[in-house]
């Protein structure tokens, strides 16, 4: 669990919050290194308690690595392994619903799919919509990071040894095919929205090349790599402000505010009004009561 506010401090690029409301007590940090920034979109770390057990994390476009320094969360709703200590979740294209111990302390490093695939060195097709055990996927290098981890104290020192064991893997990984890089950043910078049949004639690959290797290196196709770049956007809007959701679907790329509600549905198992509602500020995610 992430937090952010007014009581944050920044020492050495590190943001620390400590929180403490009707939602539990506890630090959250965050860390955004700009030599990684290719791979990975944030460090964050989380200690204390929460008195809502459960969160419903939603579709964020990102692949998340997590190691659990304390006892472990369990996972309630989704595809995969149900007690989380070491995991990685690829791509989501659904909701899952974790349960936290009563106190929990957790490293977490939020990658983008480029970075995914650097360190994995894996179809991330394989992964997506699962969690799984990273050292069932890495073997001794994923438990040795773990161990070490669980042996330092302080969060600098987490995020230190994180970071060094992320470019020591990005050194040597595979990177993105330049096509699917750019066909990536096309998605984006258009908020979902370009055709997919100019990803086509842009890069020269077929229909089936095209949904082949980004599936392979991305974890998803196109298509739905869209979907839920817009939805993100849309999340991002209905955190910020409380504007009216007929203006958010626009400018998130729906055609309409219906449009926009069937998908909230389909990738979330919310309705936009019920995510406002139950949603966590800062984050994508949404509290179980």
């Amino acid at each position: 669990m992430t937090c952010a506010g007014p009581g944050s401090h920044v020492i050495e690029g590190i943001v620390t919050t400590d929180c403490d409301s009707e939602l539990g007590c506890w630090t959250s940090s965050l860390w955004q290194p700009p030599h990684l920034a290719r791979f990975v979109e944030r460090f964050w770390y989380s200690a204390g308690t929460t008195s809502v057990s459960r969160e419903r994390l939603l579709p964020n476009g990102l692949v998340e690595l997590a190691i659990c320094l304390a006892e472990p969360h369990r996972l309630i709703e989704g595809a995969g392994t149900q007690t989380l200590r070491l995991c990685l979740t690829g791509l989501q294209t659904g909701p899952m619903v974790i349960e936290h111990p009563s106190y929990h302390r957790v490293l977490g490093l939020r990658l983008h799919p480029a970075g995914a695939y650097a360190l994995l060195s894996l179809p991330m097709g394989e992964v997506s919509g699962l969690t799984v055990d990273l050292g069932d996927l890495l073997g001794a290098t994923a438990n040795e990071l773990a161990e070490r981890c669980n042996e330092t104290v302080s969060v600098e020192g987490c995020f230190q040894i994180a970071a060094n064991w992320v470019a020591e893997r990005v050194l040597r990984a595979r990177a993105l095919d330049p096509r699917i890089a750019w066909s990536v950043g096309r998605i984006e910078q258009s908020t979902g929205k370009v055709p997919i049949a100019e990803l086509r004639e842009a890069t020269g690959l077929s229909k089936t090349r095209l949904a082949n290797v980004f599936r392979d290196q991305i974890g998803v196709l196109p298509k739905v790599n869209s979907r839920i770049v817009r939805y993100r956007r849309a999340l991002a809007l209905l955190d910020r402000a409380t504007p009216s959701l007929a203006d958010v679907a626009v400018e998130s790329g729906y055609y309409d505010q219906s449009h926009m509600t069937t998908e909230f549905r389909e990738l979330g198992r919310l309705t936009p009004r019920e995510f406002v509602a139950t949603h966590y500020p800062g984050s994508t995610t949404a509290l179980e009561y």
